[in-house]
Order: C-alpha cells, then sequence, then structure tokens
C-alpha cells in the first residue's frame, strides 16, 4: 500500500499519471497492481485524501548522469477506483505530532506532512485500515 501526494488539476479524473515522482519511505517499490491513496497537495490549492486506486503501471526513472546524490523517482498511472468519503489532510493530522506513538494517523503526518514536498510512501498495515475507513 502507498500514498501518492501531488499536485492535482481533476480530482474527479478517472486515471492519473505522475511522472519521474520523488519517492521516500520506500516508495520506489510500487508496482503494477498495488493500492494507492491519493492525496491532493494543499501546497499547491488541494484538499488532501480525495481518492484511492490501484497502480496500472509504475517504472523507475533513470538516474542523471554526474549528479551524486539523487531520490530515486518513479513514474506511476494510476485508475481511481473510489472518492473519499470524509476529508484527511493536513489540518485534521496536525496534533499526530507524537512520531514514536505508532498510531496510523501520526504515520500519515510524518510520510506526508512533516517536509512539504510531493511524494510517493509506503505505508503500513495499519495506516492502510486507517485510510480504507474514508472510503
Amino acid at each position: 500500500m502507498y500514498a501518492i501526494k501531488a499536485a492535482v488539476a481533476d480530482p474527479s479524473a478517472p486515471e492519473f499519471s505522475f511522472p519521474a515522482h520523488k519517492t521516500m519511505y520506500g516508495g520506489r517499490r510500487i508496482a503494477a497492481g498495488d493500492r494507492v491513496y491519493l492525496f491532493a497537495s494543499e501546497n499547491e490549492g488541494g484538499s488532501g485524501l480525495f481518492a484511492c486506486g490501484r497502480v496500472t503501471a509504475a517504472a523507475p526513472t533513470p538516474r542523471v548522469a554526474g549528479v551524486e546524490r539523487q531520490t530515486p523517482r518513479v513514474s506511476v498511472t494510476v485508475r481511481r477506483t473510489a472518492l473519499a468519503r470524509r476529508r484527511l489532510g493536513r489540518a485534521e493530522l496536525k496534533a499526530c505530532t507524537d512520531w514514536g506513538d505508532g498510531r496510523p494517523e501520526t504515520e500519515l503526518n510524518f510520510k506526508l506532512y512533516r517536509q512539504a514536498t510531493n511524494k510517493i510512501a509506503g505505508l503500513s498495515s495499519a495506516a492502510d485500515a486507517f485510510l480504507r475507513g474514508c472510503f
């Protein structure tokens, strides 16, 4: 299970493409068939969690020659399977900052909002179960 936080022009679209998207927290292992939760970046006018879907295609982006430190990037295409029934974004997760408490809300806050960057992040089964409750 993965979360993708990105700028999203049309949250109601049936399919989304994320070319050369930054990966963190195991996100580089995303593959076709994986379940993903889509978050529209609030830094770019989005509202947080808006949909879930299945990866239809995933391919690693080749590294740039001559650049020593590079964050792994992956190009991903996702087919939307459901729209979120309730809001879940930065405001709802802001209070979950005890990084060692083991709560899925805290994991989501840490992985998606501690850094403002858009990214693909791997999720635990507890975070997956928590996010399923939003659909």
